[in-house]
């Protein structure tokens, strides 16, 4: 029996009725207020509400949230909550960065508009970066500020790739993805530094099955693992499954951070469906790709 993919219902239009429109493709707009707190060495961000949102699902709505960063920390990342079936949602939360004053000058804001998506990855819809803090009028006191959501895919952020071999062995039922290697990583550490690892989880329907992973590699943005992880996959569920890779950065005193997944499988996307394919036709030979990386 077929099974209905409600990730094939979405909507990829981002033509946004309103007709705005900034230099980028705009996707809305976002409200937000910015503060200084002198005596706490803190950013205070309230992020208030985006209007005309462009609809993403098939209802011709979508889940919005946000995520906030304080570049170029990464390991730093605030979310809001995720708000059902609107183009116009209202958050009203704030969000604490701790920087000192004289480090403002380097930092930059950085808002990403996301789609909730319960069964595939989320939608990017769009971003918002504020830089020069100190030019912003009445800074470092209360400031308001509507900013349009400029228009970027999943796709074009650069968060680096990861080269990666799959084999498939149907009389064993064994399934081998070695993780040969990775370049130009996107920093998450404010040293500009990332200390990688690889996480790869067979999954199915959604649902995690097993997951392994690679050693870490310290403070490098183009590691080299050669590293092969192996799951038993019999011939009668190989195409049941795919596989989720991330590439983490592991943190020593806080939680690892995501700098950008992939995925294989009949249902993925573009190249990671074709050397699925690929895989498949070619049985106990490895295939090896680059993949690109998304957020």
């Amino acid at each position: 029996i077929g099974r209905i993919k409600p990730e094939l219902y979405k909507q990829r239009s981002l033509d946004n009725e309103d007709g705005m429109r900034s230099n980028s493709k705009a996707c809305g707009k976002l409200n937000f207020i910015l503060k200084y707190d002198c005596d706490l060495e803190q950013l205070i961000v309230k992020i208030h509400k985006a209007v005309n949102l462009p609809a993403k699902d098939f209802s011709g709505t979508s889940d919005p949230y946000v995520k906030i960063y304080l570049l170029p920390d990464r390991k730093t990342k605030h979310q809001t909550k995720v708000h059902r079936k609107t183009l116009n949602p209202v958050f009203d939360e704030v969000f604490l960065f701790p920087v000192p004053y004289n480090d403002l000058v380097a930092r930059k804001l950085h808002f990403s508009v996301y789609d909730f998506d319960r069964f595939s990855r989320h939608d990017l819809i769009g971003q918002v970066v504020v830089d020069h803090f100190l030019d912003l009028a009445d800074f470092p006191r209360e400031c308001i500020l509507w900013k349009d959501i400029e228009y970027v895919t999943n796709d074009n952020v650069d968060l680096g790739e990861l080269m990666f071999s799959l084999c498939y062995l149907p009389t064993a039922g064994r399934l081998t993805i070695t993780i040969i290697k990775a370049r130009n990583l996107k920093a998450m550490d404010i040293t500009g530094a990332s200390d990688p690892y690889v996480k790869v989880s067979l999954m199915s329907d959604g649902r995690r099955l097993k997951k392994r992973k690679t050693s870490t590699k310290r403070n490098t943005l183009n590691p080299v693992y050669n590293e092969a992880i192996v799951f038993d996959v019999p011939p009668e569920n190989i195409d049941q499954i795919y596989l989720s890779i991330a590439v983490m950065d592991y943190d020593r005193v806080g939680h690892n951070e995501i700098i950008g997944v992939c995925q294989v499988g009949n249902e993925a996307e573009r190249l990671g469906r074709d050397h699925w394919s690929e895989m498949l036709s070619y049985p106990r030979k490895p295939i090896a790709h680059w993949h690109s990386l998304v957020e």
